[in-house]
């Protein structure tokens, strides 16, 4: 008997490249970026202009405008016009507003397809795709008595309190309040409350701790005491959800944030300027004394955010970067112009935005030329009083005040302004009027303004742009652009209870 021979194997390198465009003509965009990073050969394959043009026609159906760079391929000029969507350089977003009554905001989210904003002790959560196709779209969650302090999101996929696979990438809402209470909020309604402070509850951790039992997040409030809360306790009321109660700070707790390196590390600041860290380990939990690190920050603490073994502290005129591993100071970004106001890190670009008086300014951590000092990169001018609101990601900033009728977007690396967008209704809310809260998230902006007789919050959402700002030729472009006079196919109006 003759032995059949094996069939000969084919790689898929061994494909000719039309071929291999044609099969990756079906793949995702995620798929084709991890095609060309596996070798030089896919690489060449995955950057096809046709492959980028079927993008280009998935993501924008209408033809890019006129006054749009072009580049040397279809990838790059995908890209190129992805990257200014995210920089907000168009002129022409889509626009909605929605009037509210005539109170402040105290903080403003946007959320997916919800804009949640709190006034006072309610939280009001705004359906946006109810809103913009004019039905019924405001709710009003009044379980509070008394100001909201604190509003967190968290995944709902690492909360354990639902199972359902259709919630997936879904989230819940966490608020604080003076009225002693932290609220867990689900499809428009109260699911927990957690009580055991003893006076108003300021603050919430940014993000879920891991105490090596499951998930937490922690409180700090006006009593000086640092709580930890399971999410998977049973029960409207949360009962049995305290696990632990940290005592160390003498003043009330204003500040707090979750470690990069190790999510078991929570650090929390008091009004007295002193910071402490916690290991909220179980085995660490049930032991009094559970604070791991102590040290001090110059003036009033401003916001503080945490990235890898680095605790970042804004107060007084400086940004100062702390060791966990040593509570030792290891950079610092002063500013000696102005008190600080608000304050955002870009870790993976080592970049830092301080709000000031007048301005934002700009750091380069990675310039420090061998001292603590890091290096401004640029000044952020243009603001009409005090900048109250920074936004960062790794494409823009945005920054704003309450005496400033415009947020001004400017690009990450280098501070260049991109664009600046009026957050003011002087025709509907009187002038003088600036942003009193603000939420970025990706291509999309809110905006909220409140008046002597009324409130409004503005959105605004980029993705289907199509009017380059480099193409605008009027006098207006070197302020970039004021918002004309829209028709109904432009933008959406509501007026609230």
């Amino acid at each position: 008997m003759v032995e059949p021979s094996s069939p000969s194997t084919t790689a898929i390198t061994d494909l000719d490249d039309d071929s291999l465009v044609h099969c990756a003509s079906s793949l995702s965009l995620q798929d084709v970026s991890n095609m060309a990073m596996s070798c030089k050969h896919l690489r060449r394959v995955a950057y096809s202009d046709s492959i980028w043009q079927r993008f280009s026609r998935e993501q924008w159906p209408e033809e890019l405008h006129s006054g749009f760079p072009k580049t040397s391929s279809m990838r790059e000029t995908y890209l190129a016009r992805h990257t200014d969507l995210q920089q907000f350089k168009f002129v022409d977003p889509f626009l909605a507003d929605f009037y509210m009554e005539a109170k402040p905001y105290n903080h403003l989210l946007l959320n997916k397809n919800d804009i949640i904003f709190s006034q006072g002790s309610l939280v009001h959560m705004l359906r946006i795709d109810s809103f913009l196709n004019g039905r019924d779209s405001l709710v009003t969650l009044s379980d509070h008595n008394a100001r909201i302090t604190c509003m967190r999101l968290f995944p709902i996929d690492e909360t354990s309190l639902f199972r359902s696979k259709t919630q997936r990438n879904e989230n819940v809402l966490v608020t604080s309040s003076y009225d002693h209470s932290i609220r867990l909020w689900w499809k428009g309604s109260c699911q927990r409350c957690f009580r055991g402070h003893n006076g108003p509850v300021s603050i919430l951790s940014d993000k879920l701790l891991d105490d090596g039992s499951g998930k937490i997040f922690a409180s700090g409030g006006v009593d000086g005491t640092v709580r930890l809360w399971s999410l998977s306790s049973s029960g409207k009321r949360g009962q049995q959800a305290l696990k632990a109660t940290l005592f160390g700070h003498e003043k009330p707790v204003v500040l707090m944030s979750v470690a990069g390196h190790k999510t078991s590390l929570l650090v929390s600041i008091s009004k007295n300027s002193k910071v402490r860290v916690w290991d909220t380990t179980a085995s660490s939990a049930v032991r009094s004394s559970c604070c791991v690190g102590v040290t001090s920050v110059p003036g009033q603490p401003v916001a503080m955010k945490c990235h890898e073994s680095l605790v970042y502290v804004a107060s007084r005129s400086s940004v100062e970067a702390i060791d966990l591993r040593t509570m030792q100071k290891v950079i610092t970004a002063a500013i000696s112009q102005s008190e600080l106001h608000s304050f955002e890190i870009m870790p993976s670009k080592s970049l830092i935005c301080t709000g000031g008086i007048d301005r934002a300014m700009l750091w380069d951590i990675r310039r420090s030329c061998g001292t603590s000092k890091a290096e401004s990169i640029a000044e952020l001018e243009g603001h009409t009083g005090a900048v109250m609101h920074v936004h960062m990601d790794p494409y823009k900033i945005v920054t704003g005040g309450p005496d400033d009728p415009y947020v001004h977007v400017w690009e990450t690396n280098t501070g260049v302004q991109t664009n600046s967008l009026s957050c003011s209704f002087p025709d509907v809310l009187g002038s003088g009027t600036g942003c009193s809260a603000m939420a970025v998230n990706g291509r999309r902006i809110v905006t909220a303004s409140h008046g002597e007789e009324l409130g409004g919050i503005r959105y605004r959402d980029f993705t289907n742009a199509t009017h380059h700002v480099s193409s605008s030729c009027t006098e207006a472009a070197s302020k970039f652009w004021d918002p004309q006079p829209y028709s109904d196919s432009d933008s959406n109006e509501y007026d609230g209870p």
